[in-house]
């Protein structure tokens, strides 16, 4: 009977495991995953300043549209509403084309291009999306009253 418990309590002492050291291996997964995580933070962030951005440009594209509406014919009044519209980050480089209507019922067209540069910062430039070159455009065609 004395082996017994002696088999038995070497047993449970046995079966105690002490904690792994497991410090090498989280760092390596940290170091594989930290990358991809950030990656992702940029270009949420940078596409959620870019659908800030568009949604201001169609706003200040439909706003000039609707004044162009009322028969305007002057290129620089439609410039004027477009730059109250926008924020100020945007005012820069924009292009604002108008195609007047002659005489009502004719549609009137404006149109509205920015550069994503001055929209939002080039994030995610390192993995191969740049905003280099691209432009955020809105075009809005209305009758003319």
């Amino acid at each position: 009977m004395l082996k017994i418990r002696n088999a038995s309590i070497s047993k449970s002492v046995a079966g105690r495991r002490q904690p792994v050291r497991r410090g090498g291996l989280l760092t390596m997964e940290m170091i594989l995953v930290l990358p991809i995580l950030f990656t992702v933070l940029m270009a949420v962030f940078e596409f959620s300043m870019l659908f800030f951005a568009r949604s201001s440009v169609v706003q200040a594209c439909r706003a000039a549209a609707r004044r162009a509406s009322m028969g305007v014919t002057d290129q620089s009044e439609i410039e004027a509403v477009v730059n109250r519209v926008l924020s100020p980050n945007l005012q820069y480089n924009h292009t604002v084309y108008y195609i007047p209507a002659e005489r009502a019922g004719e549609i009137t067209t404006v149109g509205l291009t920015v550069p994503m540069s001055t929209a939002a910062p080039d994030l995610l430039w390192p993995v191969g999306f740049s905003l280099q070159g691209r432009f955020l455009i809105e075009e809005t065609s209305v009758v003319r009253e």
